[in-house]
């Protein structure tokens, strides 16, 4: 009979309930490990995969892994796609934007999507990421935004500035019409918070668009 995450049923319904900053790193590998073996039950298999982690790096992780009692390729794999997976998406955390170029490479994954997604960046006073949002996701070519969406998180971090950012699915990283007006507006509502709007950057697979380097950026 394998033991399970039923062993301890509290971590994911408390998880469901708080979220994921509420487990332990024990209790995350717990997660996904899912359940123990015969022999081994999940929060000793978890705890050696955490030691494992600890000592490792990215190119010895798995092979670290597979020398656990218990853990299978299955298993090995999974734990480091999810390591790897969350690397990937907060690598972008503290890194100092000075160019709008710095910021493009945290973007490129939303360029990739068949539907407009529209971002906001939230800086420190130097200019160093906190955190980067998905306001809202669109149709194929629109996105529909309000000021109070993009500036609501920016002012509960305490953000000295934000970079705002949407794709164009199409390709065509050319402004429109709309996006101008709205950009217009944005300009106006930060100067009345105090937050700096730094850039608007239109973003697709290959190329962007920076209203900075085209200095549109005006009041």
């Amino acid at each position: 009979m394998y033991m399970t995450l039923t062993n301890k049923p509290d971590i994911r319904e408390q998880v469901l309930e708080k979220g994921l900053i509420f487990p332990s790193d024990q209790e995350l590998a717990m997660l996904i490990l899912g359940s123990g073996t015969k022999y081994i039950p999940v929060e000793l298999l978890a705890a050696k995969v955490i030691q494992v982690l600890n000592a490792s790096n990215s190119e010895t992780m798995v092979a670290q892994l597979l020398k656990i009692k218990g853990i299978g390729s299955g298993k090995a794999l999974a734990i480091a796609a999810a390591v790897e997976l969350g690397r990937r998406r907060t690598c972008h955390l503290q890194a100092l934007i000075k160019h709008p170029s710095d910021l493009v490479p945290f973007l490129r994954n939303y360029s990739i999507e068949t539907k407009e997604h529209f971002l906001c960046a939230t800086l420190n006073g130097a200019h160093e990421i906190i955190q980067i949002r998905v306001i809202s996701i669109g149709t194929l070519n629109r996105t529909i935004i309000h000021p109070r969406e993009i500036f609501c998180e920016a002012l509960t971090e305490h953000a000295a500035a934000i970079i705002v950012c949407h794709t164009h699915p199409s390709g065509n990283c050319e402004p429109s019409e709309e996006d101008i007006s709205t950009t217009q507006v944005l300009i106006n509502s930060a100067e009345i918070l105090g937050i700096s709007l730094l850039d608007h950057i239109i973003i697709s697979r290959n190329s962007y668009f920076s209203f900075l380097e085209h200095h549109l950026l005006f009041n």
